[in-house]
Parts: structure tokens; sequence; C-alpha cells
């Protein structure tokens, strides 16, 4: 069965830095030991409640996808065995599923975000001003209609509490300069095309994605953190999929559209979610790493 791990602790590692859901240590100047853990964050603010087994679901379909990807763009992941790596006396199935190895990167400080279909915070700028990220689209789109290209629409990286914004490609070309802006950019509508067509002959629709990058003391750029995870990535049901609504998903839309209905104005804290909430959103995670990944939980 799945463990669970709301919080890591691992004595004798420097933490030095606690996500929304990953908490991240130094082993030295040139890894990192990351721990995706079951917290739950949702508008930018991590919720109460975890969800069992959650942080290993996010590590095993990132896994899968940074392994399907590696012909497009290498990724920060090492091949360490970590029990290698972990203190003495650390339970390994705790960690097994959910640390992995990872280079040790000078994190790119935008999220990178492909969106195939308009929704979300972009359905919302959308209608109030016909683009998303000062890219202007065709009139008259619907809630979740399909794109006519994938668009690049990078947003800055929030700090936990925060939300993050989304801004213009020469916003971001004037935080990175544009030699490194324009490689992520490439990067990140070359995944999403490439992982689009793969979810969907699987009868999955890849709706938008963000990536985080970092790069290596010689400027070499790496995808890193999580990739294509529930968390990061909207995926919807083929099967079910219809313009004009916001479809049902397997990532957690589930949880974001039940708190929208609770009048929750989206600051800390966040309310306590309903057990069968916390059912069901699991259930989603793990369907997706089913059918995705051709992993089944026990």
């Amino acid at each position: 069965m799945p463990t669970t791990l709301p919080q890591s602790n691992l004595p004798g590692l420097e933490l030095i830095h606690r996500g929304k859901v990953r908490d991240v240590y130094a082993l030295d100047d040139q890894r990192l030991l990351m721990v995706a853990t079951d917290r739950l964050s949702a508008f930018d603010v991590v919720l109460p409640n975890p969800i069992p087994g959650k942080g290993e679901m996010l590590t095993q379909i990132s896994n899968f996808w940074f392994g399907k990807t590696a012909h497009l763009i290498p990724n920060h992941l090492l091949d360490v065995p970590l029990a290698d790596v972990l203190p003495p006396g650390i339970d390994l199935k705790l960690y097994e599923k959910r640390a992995v190895v990872t280079r040790r990167l000078k994190p790119v400080p935008v999220e990178a975000i492909a969106r195939g279909y308009i929704i979300g915070s972009g359905w919302k700028d959308y209608q109030k001003t016909g683009t998303v990220c000062g890219i202007a689209l065709p009139a008259g789109l619907q809630q979740a209609q399909q794109l006519p290209e994938p668009i690049f629409t990078p947003s800055t990286k929030a700090a936990v509490g925060d939300h993050d914004e989304n801004v213009s490609f020469d916003v971001m070309v004037d935080k990175v300069g544009r030699e490194l802006a324009d490689k992520v950019r490439d990067a990140t509508l070359a995944i999403y095309r490439w992982a689009a067509a793969y979810a969907a002959e699987r009868g999955i629709i890849l709706a938008d994605t963000k990536f985080e990058f970092g790069t290596d003391a010689d400027g070499k750029l790496y995808v890193m953190d999580e990739m294509l995870t529930p968390d990061s990535t909207r995926y919807w049901p083929a099967d079910s999929y219809q313009v004009g609504i916001s479809p049902p998903s397997y990532d957690k839309q589930f949880v974001r559209d039940w708190l929208e209905a609770q009048g929750w104005d989206k600051t800390p804290p966040g309310p306590v979610i309903p057990d069968e909430v916390i059912a069901r959103t699991a259930a989603k995670y793990a369907e997706a790493l089913e059918r995705l990944a051709g992993i089944k939980l026990s």
C-alpha cells in the first residue's frame, strides 16, 4: 500500500528548500535529494490535510516522463541508489518511491507553461482581454477549446503562499535573457507536443502543463523538479471532453472546483478537505498513473 508522508525528516542532511510539495536536501555541491511529500496545494496555498501516497504517484509519473522525453532534452535525474544517500536509520520503504537523487542546478526563475487548450487562468485572461500573456488569440473561443497551435505562456515563480502571475515572453526575456528564454520556450513546446501526442494515443487530452528548468555550470539546460504530473498538468479523459465547460480531469481540478464552491478567499490557511474529496482525488491521480505509465498501485 502507498506510504503517507506529509513532511520529510532526514537528520544529518541539510534541508535547503521546503516547497509546496517537495522537500529538497543538499547531498554535496553537485547533488540534491528531492522528496515528494503528500502535501496538497491549490491556488498556491498548501492545504491542511495530505493525500496519502500522492508523493509516490507524482515521483513515479515524473520519472516515467523524464525517461520518455530524454531524447528531447536532458533532465536532472542521476542514477544513484537511494539507499546510498539516506541517513542511517531511515526507513527506505517510506522514501524509495517518492525520493530521487538529482543534479544540483541553477533554477531558471520562471514557470514554463505550454497551453494547447484555453482553460484556467488563461481562459480568465482571454475573457478579459482576448489575449494570454500578450499573445492575441482568435475571437469567439469557448472554454476548454483547443487552440490553433500550442502557445508558450510563462509565469513568475511564487513563494509558498503567494500566487504565480502570468507574464509576457518579453518580460521573461528581460528577466533571463533572449538566448535562455528562447531555449526554454522551444523545449517547453517540444515536450508538450510530444507528450500530448503520446497521451492522445491513450485516450487522454493533455490540455496544459508547466515545467521548471535549470542550468549547470556550463549553461546547459535541463528540465527538473517534476514533469507532466497531475499536480502540474491538466489531463482530460478524451471520451468525456466537451467544449464550453471545465471538463472532468485527472488532476487536482476536482479539489479546485470543491474549493471554489466554498467561498474561500484563496489565502492561507486553506480549508480542511473532506475525506471523500481526498479519496476521489487520489483515485484520479492513480488512474492517470496507470493509463499513462502503465503503473498500477497496490
